[in-house]
């Protein structure tokens, strides 16, 4: 019952995904919500209003002009919840909304939303990825609005994309996260790195990797939302910038390494997400190589930025994340990694679960304690993070103790 006390309205748009909506309103009941259902006309075609009357107790709002709501019901709606959340959200109701409009009972609810508002966005991947949409979920974003998804998987039509609405279990886990964590980390500075970096061959082709930087992302949004200042280093990526983040921009490992290290005694906590190349071109071509025979590079050896703050590092940042990519003997190489670098948190997963998903599995190793985590969104594992680096830094005692002057690793 994490959610006792805390209401929830949730809009539904008309997509195929509404069915879904369902078990959302049952997994956010079970765990103690009370909650309410506004609809989109075009949303009953899919799912009938008296479901969610005999779910919640209480009639579906469909229609703002109905005489069995008294007064202005998205008013008196938007001051009640602490959250609303729109599942589906389909590409027309993502468009009208960031666009302020105010014509359906779902929108008008919107306009007066008082709490958090989430969006689960549910459509064919072309649609998500048309420019449109993706302009209109940065304008909601840098509104303080919540996107969760859309993820990869088979859609209606039989194709697989990124498209698919998350399930509704991992729904409520979001918006759980986000009631349940408010300002725990208020006075905290964060640095965050995230995303990959590109080692340039020449001027049209690099070495590089699939990162996406969804986690390093995560991380500082959520921890935005939990009260921190924010600076997020980011490699190249294509995402919205969290609201509220400082974000310095870097492409390769050595810039990386020098935005790191000329600010990280500035910081409370920092947390190396980011997935850095190990090795760049020994040179770098001023023009196009061209094609021919067999070609060989010489690589040479990037900067370790975890283990150079870990070296140098005297108070600040009082506590130091760093993360680990493994593809055998994962809590043990973990372990190591600790130890090596200094740090006080590792968060280790396995290779074989890939780069760039939507999901993660993780294992959180400390000097004194593993914590093996389940498969779950980045978002919830970016709190489950948190929830350590919390602990860490109200209980230094919890922390190793660290001799000045260690020496970082060649």
């Amino acid at each position: 019952m994490s959610l006792q006390g805390k209401r929830v309205v949730v809009g539904l748009g008309g997509g195929i995904a509404a069915f879904k909506a369902v078990e959302l309103v049952r997994e956010l009941s079970r765990r103690g919500a009370e909650v309410r259902v506004v609809m989109t006309e075009a949303a009953t075609h899919f799912v009938g209003p008296i479901t969610f009357a005999g779910l919640t107790g209480k009639p579906a709002v469909t229609d703002l002009w109905a005489k069995e709501y008294a007064g202005e019901v998205h008013v008196e709606l938007g001051e009640w919840a602490d959250a609303i959340v729109i599942a589906p959200a389909t590409m027309n109701l993502i468009s009208r909304a960031a666009n302020g409009q105010a014509n359906d009972a779902v929108l008008a609810t919107l306009a007066c939303a008082r709490g958090v508002v989430f969006f689960a966005p549910s459509m064919h991947h072309r649609m998500w990825s048309h420019g449109a949409t993706q302009a209109n979920i940065r304008t909601l974003t840098d509104r303080e609005a919540v996107v969760l998804g859309p993820v990869t998987g088979p859609l209606a039509n039989g194709e697989v994309g990124e498209g698919r609405m998350m399930e509704p279990a991992d729904i409520a886990e979001e918006i759980e996260s986000h009631l349940t964590h408010s300002d725990d980390l208020s006075g905290s500075r964060l640095l965050v790195t995230a995303g990959p970096t590109h080692e340039d061959l020449d001027p049209v082709r690099f070495l590089g990797n699939r990162s996406s930087g969804r986690m390093g992302y995560a991380i500082a949004s959520r921890a935005l939302r939990r009260g921190a200042e924010v600076t997020l280093v980011s490699g190249p990526v294509h995402l919205p910038v969290p609201s509220g983040a400082e974000v310095i921009r870097v492409r390769s490992a050595v810039e990386m390494h020098a935005a790191v290290m000329s600010r990280f005694d500035q910081f409370d906590v920092l947390i190396m997400a980011a997935a850095v190349a190990d090795y760049r071109p020994a040179q770098r071509e001023s023009h196009k190589i061209k094609k021919g025979g067999d070609l060989r590079l010489e690589l040479v050896r990037n900067p370790d930025i975890l283990a150079s703050v870990g070296a140098k590092r005297v108070q600040r940042p009082s506590v130091l994340v760093g993360f680990a990519l493994e593809t055998e003997n994962l809590e043990q190489s973990a372990r190591d990694k600790l130890e090596r670098k200094a740090a006080d948190l590792i968060v280790a997963n396995e290779a074989s679960a890939g780069l760039g998903g939507d999901t993660n599995r993780a294992t959180l190793v400390e000097a004194s304690a593993t914590t093996s985590l389940p498969e779950m969104g980045k978002p919830a594992l970016a709190d489950q993070i948190l929830d350590r680096v919390r602990t860490l830094l109200k209980n230094p005692s919890a922390r190793p103790r660290r001799e000045t002057g260690h020496k970082a690793p060649n």
